[in-house]
């Protein structure tokens, strides 16, 4: 499996930045997909979530009403539209694909596109 994240960069307090994650070598229309973020000296944190057939999203309470997860099942890929940035925002932001069959747990992840918010 491979997923590949971009569109991210430096951006001012208040813009705005939309997240890709392209990925490729398993069937991405059957997995559960997931937005996680590291900023400097903390641990992963689950940003947003969108389940498989896209009917269902979660956020962290940090980015309600700010941040938005869609996907596109006919092209592989994932996103996630950053309103209103904050500092507090800054942080490498990952993609994740899961999946739970049974006792079997699949689980991708990409490597990581670094997200700046600053002046």
């Amino acid at each position: 499996a491979q997923l590949v994240e971009s569109g991210g960069g430096l951006v001012q307090p208040g813009g705005s930045l939309r997240l890709s994650c392209a990925t490729s070598g398993f069937t991405f229309s059957i997995f559960d997909m997931r937005w996680h973020r590291q900023a400097p000296g903390k641990g992963r944190e689950l940003v947003a979530g969108i389940s498989s057939a896209g009917g269902s999203t979660n956020y962290a309470d940090s980015v309600k009403g700010r941040f938005t997860i869609s996907r596109d099942n006919a092209k592989n890929t994932v996103y996630l539209q950053m309103n209103s940035l904050k500092p507090e925002d800054t942080a490498v932001y990952y993609c994740n694909a899961g999946r739970v069959v049974g006792k079997y747990e699949y689980d991708y992840w990409g490597q990581g596109t670094q997200v700046t918010v600053s002046s």
